[in-house]
């Protein structure tokens, strides 16, 4: 019996479940910066690039396995990140339109206190109310809906596997909310720092498990 096998034994759920690795990308001078950063195309810093490569030397070792492919965002951030991950693992990486991160709009490259500044009443609603877009941009409902056509592609495509995908904040918090059944509090309650790994399982019944949340390697 495998781990992952034991893990279905104690929570009921059948099949073999499809392993997803999300690991969000590296620090950018935005992310530096707490600037929302959504549909811009910074490049990593050069701790981002420190931050990838702990990455690759570590993420190999809590994989419980091979991984059958890796997807990304195809932001730079997102590849400059699997770079590293996928050359250790010997695989390559496809990119994928369905984890991008959030369009914030007329906010991207603002700070917090900028976009609240701006849009007072929109942006207060917009935190409060998860089908609020910001002005020119997605809801987090939205990113939501992609999200979850995107985990269907992947589980259909990859069945039982293990399989690496590396986004941005909001789509990772949305595949872990969607594994933990979860309301949209999370997407506030939730931390995953930069580079971070966390681990979902979605099984063949339906079910699904979280294995690992915010996992640093540097």
């Amino acid at each position: 019996m495998t781990a992952r096998d034991g893990a279905a034994s104690w929570t009921g759920q059948l099949g073999r479940p499809t392993r997803l690795l999300l690991l969000r990308h590296g620090q950018t001078a935005m992310s530096a910066q707490r600037r929302y950063s959504g549909r811009g195309d910074p490049e990593l810093t050069e701790l981002g690039l420190e931050q990838a490569a702990a990455a690759a030397a570590g993420i190999a070792a809590v994989a419980d396995g091979p991984v059958a492919a890796a997807y990304t965002s195809p932001l730079r951030r997102t590849r400059q990140t699997a770079e590293p991950v996928v050359a250790a693992l010997g695989i390559g990486a496809q990119p994928h339109d369905g984890l991008l991160e959030t369009d914030f709009g007329a906010w991207d490259g603002l700070t917090f206190a900028e976009a609240r500044d701006r849009d007072p009443d929109l942006h207060g609603r917009w935190l409060g109310d998860e089908t609020v877009p910001a002005p020119g941009g997605e809801s987090f409902a939205q990113v939501g809906q992609r999200v979850a056509v995107v985990r269907e592609e992947l589980l259909a495509a990859h069945p039982g596997q293990t399989i690496l995908l590396v986004s941005h904040v909001t789509p990772i918090k949305m595949l872990l909310r969607q594994a933990l059944d979860a309301g949209p509090s999370i997407l506030f309650r939730l931390h995953l720092d930069l580079a971070s790994l966390s681990i979902a399982e979605f099984y063949p019944d339906g079910g699904a498990s979280v294995r690992l949340v915010n996992q640093r390697f540097s």
